[in-house]
């Protein structure tokens, strides 16, 4: 089951694909979001750098289930 979610064709690319991208892009966000506030470029306030930590996170562990449980039977 989790195979057909991982790999169900969304304009021609499978599903894991655009969650791993979007892991990455979630992963430098919040990585750029703490080095602007440690040089004192505050557009985006400090408290929001734990957040998107927890969401690049729960993110890159759902990618990783679906990459490693569709090969689990």
């Amino acid at each position: 089951m989790l195979e057909q979610i991982s790999y169900a064709l969304v304009f021609g690319f499978p599903v894991i694909m655009y969650l791993g991208i979007i892991t990455f892009a979630s992963f430098v966000f919040t990585a750029s979001v703490g080095l602007l506030n440690y040089k004192g470029i505050l557009w985006i306030p400090f408290r929001w750098h734990p957040r998107l930590a927890a969401i690049s996170i729960t993110l890159g562990i759902i990618h990783g289930s679906l990459g490693i449980l569709a090969y689990v039977r």
